[in-house]
């Protein structure tokens, strides 16, 4: 089976991965397994890079448009993401608009 990924905002059309801090890096330290033991110092690892990167608004944006449920996405976890991806799909748009 193959999945296709259709691009439904036309903001993703830039390449902002292309300058994204993480670009080069391992993708398994954006998603730790758990939140205790180990996986806080991965998160913590994660977002330090996050908080370095000239583009963290798109990934919000494309985290939460995309329901990514998983992960560090712009420096915020899985719980940060939660109520902001929880109001987007009750219609909320603007947690996702980039400047």
């Amino acid at each position: 089976m193959s999945l296709t990924w259709i691009r439904t905002h036309e903001w993703d059309t830039q390449k902002w991965r292309d300058t994204a801090a993480c670009r080069d890096l391992d993708p398994d330290l954006f998603f730790p397994v758990g939140s205790t033991g180990l996986a806080v110092d991965q998160i913590a690892v994660a977002r330090s890079i996050c908080s370095q990167c000239q583009v963290t608004e798109e990934c919000i944006a494309f985290a939460i448009a995309t329901n990514q449920e998983s992960g560090v996405w712009g420096g915020l976890t899985e719980d940060q993401r939660r109520p902001l991806r929880r109001a987007y799909q009750n219609g909320d748009k603007s947690v996702i608009s980039v400047s």
